[in-house]
């Protein structure tokens, strides 16, 4: 039996990457797999996504959150004993259990973990666009020795990815960028549902799920929306997500009076049920890695009005087949396209049918055979037909 091991830091948000990796684990202990999950600062908390009870989870009791609330110096400090006991603790962990498959979300443990000498295949699994990773774009923004520090980071990142056995990654785009430092691999996210039933795209409701943060570009959702409900007040868009800038937008949806048609929502457990009462997705994000909301969304017969951004939009929606693929950042064109579906009800509804149909090459069994073979590609010498 093979064993397989994922290294993640915990399973306690409602986010796309720990479901993902949940799902995945789920799926290859049902199919026969040892499967475990290695975190590091679980300590004695449930997933907040259910785990087969054929999946282990193996919890190292590191609590990197240890680092946070000092001085600079202190968190320095703090950070250096931790990853000390990191180290050893997941090294121990490794020539002991002995998998054979170990795959790394490129975390903290990515300074380390390939050059351990376990015996196991070490797979990178990237949940965000290269230029992204890590934030060093934060960094890079601020200018000065951020900036210096963020180049020399990206450096030691590109030299530890390099000396994984292969690096897999959710677009074509992204893959690009990162040929020619590792062996790259495409493998999309699955589908974590698609429900019996869909939306009768007949709600004047549109939706939007993701973390309140830089990222998802939300300030062009609001100023987009504020056009929108110019020519369409009787519809409202609903945000479900946390993030540190809540408060911030949520002065800007005051500020434009849209109190009552832009709502910010905490995240709930079953998004599903979310997506079935909406007629509309509307993505603004700067970047994605993916974007598994537009495909939960689309299973859910929901058309999705997005931004072209990097990566991943244009991989999923086929524009004016299934949804619109808007131009980068560009608000009015936002506003414009989500008013023509509401203008047209029919074309509506008919992308609706569309995206759901669509969107089954994204289906679980598609998407885990890929890593299945993917597996056996790099464990028995035998070519990988998906590259």
């Amino acid at each position: 039996m093979m064993k397989v091991f994922y290294i993640y830091t915990t399973l306690l948000t409602k986010g796309g990457a720990d479901r993902v990796v949940t799902e995945k684990a789920n799926w290859l202990a049902e199919h026969g797999y040892d499967t475990t999950i290695v975190t590091d600062t679980q300590l004695g908390r449930s997933p907040v996504f259910p785990l087969s009870p054929k999946v282990k989870l193996y919890d190292l009791a590191i609590d990197f959150s240890q680092e946070y609330g000092h001085i600079l110096i202190l968190r320095v400090w703090w950070y250096l004993i931790l990853m000390r006991r990191y180290k050893k603790a997941l090294c121990n962990l490794l020539y002991k259990e002995r998998p054979d498959i170990v795959i790394t979300t490129l975390g903290r443990e990515l300074d380390f973990l390939p050059y351990v000498k376990d015996g196991s295949i070490k797979i990178g699994e990237s949940h965000i666009a290269r230029k992204f990773s890590r934030n060093f774009h934060l960094l890079e923004q601020k200018g000065g020795i951020h900036k210096i520090l963020a180049k020399i980071w990206r450096i030691k990142q590109e030299r530890d990815v390099s000396r994984l056995d292969g690096l897999v990654l959710l677009t074509h785009q992204d893959a690009d960028s990162w040929k020619g430092v590792t062996r790259t691999f495409v493998i999309p996210n699955s589908l974590p549902f698609y429900p019996d039933r869909i939306s009768k795209c007949d709600n004047k409701r549109a939706i939007c799920v993701g973390r309140l943060n830089e990222q998802k570009g939300y300030e062009y959702l609001i100023d987009a929306w504020s056009l929108v409900a110019i020519k369409h007040p009787d519809w409202r868009l609903d945000v479900y997500g946390a993030g540190e800038i809540k408060a911030e937008l949520q002065q800007m949806i005051n500020s434009k009076g849209l109190n009552k048609s832009l709502v910010l929502n905490e995240p709930v457990s079953n998004i599903m049920e979310e997506y079935l009462e909406s007629s509309i997705y509307v993505m603004s994000s700067r970047y994605e890695g993916f974007g598994m909301v537009l495909i939960e969304a689309m299973a859910c017969g929901v058309p999705c009005v997005s931004f072209n951004c990097p990566y991943g939009p244009s991989d999923i929606i086929s524009d004016r087949e299934d949804g619109l693929l808007i131009e980068y950042l560009n608000t009015q064109a936002l506003a414009d396209g989500i008013c023509m579906l509401i203008e047209n009800p029919d074309m509506l509804k008919t992308f609706g049918k569309k995206a759901r149909k669509n969107v089954l090459r994204y289906s679980r069994d598609k998407v885990m055979h890929q890593w299945v073979d993917l597996f056996d590609s790099l464990t028995k010498g035998k070519e990988y037909c998906y590259e």
